[in-house]
């Protein structure tokens, strides 16, 4: 889905060191990339951001987005220049109130060199002002703004921010929000968090949103359109604010069938998952032509066709379950993707329990036989799938068998005590795959790095004797087309979802 990035080249990096004053001995450009190796130009190195605060006006009509981008960081390094992940026009930088010089590199690189070196530990304030048409930009042959009959959306993952605002643009550097949005009268601005205030001038009307945990900066969404807006609370006391497209067509009812019960399928997650984390929830569904879901913090995007065969609280169920695990708790490396994926699937089995559709077993048994052991479903390892497999069906799927497994290896008690453990422990952090094993190794008192290879990092399908110990399909492989006939209730539905996640970059 993606291409590998290449850092800009040796050379480019001593020209640039070149123009250092002497003043900046010792001081050094920040790296183009975070290290991930899925995605080695993806964020930045040098510092850290604490808060972005965006002010923005858009034009529904024509796609033209201006804005001023104020960046709270701190620095984690002597830096002579640092870069911000960015794609539209820049006209301005300014670091701790001087105006910086800055140029581009590479895809969507925006290399911003201060006026004066900064030390380590420095704090900087970093403003940015920009303007363009998102829908026009296009890096590595793709673009994550997708343009709407009345506005536009940021939404994508792992990349969406570099279309609307500059950023560190890595699940590693976490960041409070304020979002104002200017549009004119008669549309509305969604975004991630509660809405602070709305107010109206000549025409235009200003809605300013607030985010205040840390959020990724893929998790940060804006959408700009003519909005059927419900509000309400949940049991648990969070407000809740709903968006749907007012041209959603024959997929509005479903929509918001689905949609509306946020407030429902929340409070019951918190029962396997622990308190819910953030301040506010919702969902909005506008009207796309993708076809994927995505958890955006506190309030999921959902396209239209997550809802073209009929209402669909399954996919509300992965999106909400990501609150905890992907939002909550945040990837530390992109190969870590399991620890999202996996666990936002499971929560559909469970769903499929409540709902009396099928057990998280019968639905472990189902995949496990459905899956013959040449189906290349089997070579993809949810523990660390590769850039190209990332978001693989068996990430999800073969994913949530692993839960399973391990749910049959430690016993219920211990399992849902993980379950509901693990958001605590890296509450609004970062976490790997690794570190999820040796929590529930601490948790059960039991080794479990046999069963995390078996189920989550050999490119085959575990053979009976193991799929036996861990209770999965205990007819063994024999049993298989038996097994694989036996179709739980919930599957067609849970199916449904798994293109929650599949990017149609370029559309």
């Amino acid at each position: 889905m993606h291409r590998r990035l290449i850092a800009p080249g040796a050379l480019a990096t001593a020209s640039l060191m070149l123009a250092i004053p002497a003043s900046a001995a010792g001081f050094s450009p920040g790296a183009p990339g975070i290290g991930d190796p899925y995605y080695p130009a993806y964020g930045n190195g040098g510092y850290d951001v604490s808060h972005y605060d965006l002010r923005l006006k858009y034009q529904p009509a024509t796609d033209e987005l201006e804005g001023t981008a104020t960046l709270l960081a701190r620095t984690t390094q002597d830096l002579s220049r640092f870069d911000l992940d960015f794609l539209l026009d820049v006209s301005e930088v300014r670091v701790n109130g001087a105006k910086a010089s800055f140029t581009t590199s590479g895809e969507h690189e925006l290399e911003i060199t201060p006026k004066s070196p900064l030390a380590k530990g420095t704090s900087v304030t970093v403003v940015v002002r920009y303007s363009g048409v998102p829908s026009s930009k296009q890096a590595y042959g793709f673009t994550s703004w997708h343009r709407t009959p009345d506005g536009g959306v940021g939404a994508n993952e792992p990349e969406a921010a570099w279309w609307w605002f500059p950023s560190n643009d890595h699940p590693l550097d976490k960041a409070t929000y304020d979002v104002s949005v200017l549009v004119p009268d008669g549309s509305q601005a969604i975004s991630n968090g509660t809405l602070q205030s709305t107010s109206s001038r000549l025409g235009w009307t200003r809605y300013t949103w607030r985010s205040d945990k840390p959020q990724a900066t893929y998790l940060a969404t804006l959408a700009v359109g003519k909005f059927d807006v419900t509000t309400g609370t949940t049991d648990g006391g969070i407000p809740v604010v709903n968006a749907y497209s007012k041209d959603l067509g024959a997929n509005y009812g479903a929509a918001r069938s689905s949609v509306e019960r946020t407030g429902e399928i929340a409070d019951w997650l918190s029962g396997y998952f622990g308190p819910y984390p953030f301040n506010a929830l919702g969902g909005y569904v506008p009207n796309t032509t993708t076809g994927y879901a995505l958890e955006t913090q506190t309030r999921p995007f959902y396209s239209p066709r997550q809802f073209a065969n009929g209402s669909n609280t399954s996919v509300v169920v992965h999106e909400l379950a990501h609150q905890w695990y992907g939002d909550l708790v945040s990837v530390r490396g992109w190969k870590d993707i399991w620890v999202n994926e996996g666990f936002a699937r499971y929560a559909q089995w469970l769903w499929s329990e409540h709902e009396g559709e099928g057990t998280a077993q019968e639905l472990a048994d189902y995949v496990y036989a459905s899956h013959p052991a040449d189906d290349a479903f089997w070579t993809v390892k949810p523990g660390d799938p590769g850039p190209e497999n990332q978001f693989d069906l068996a990430v999800y799927d073969r994913g949530a068998l692993a839960l399973q497994a391990l749910r049959n290896e430690i016993g219920d008690e211990a399992f849902f005590a993980v379950l509901k453990g693990w958001p605590q422990k890296y509450a609004y952090g970062n976490a790997s795959v690794a570190d999820f094993q040796r929590y529930a190794e601490e948790v059960s008192g039991q080794p479990l790095a046999a069963l995390f290879d078996t189920w989550l990092f050999q490119p085959s399908k575990p053979g009976a004797p193991a799929a036996r110990g861990a209770s999965i399909a205990k007819a063994g492989e024999a049993g298989e087309a038996a097994d694989a006939s036996v179709q739980p209730k919930s599957w067609k539905k849970i199916a449904a979802t798994n293109d929650v996640h599949e990017q149609e970059h370029g559309e």
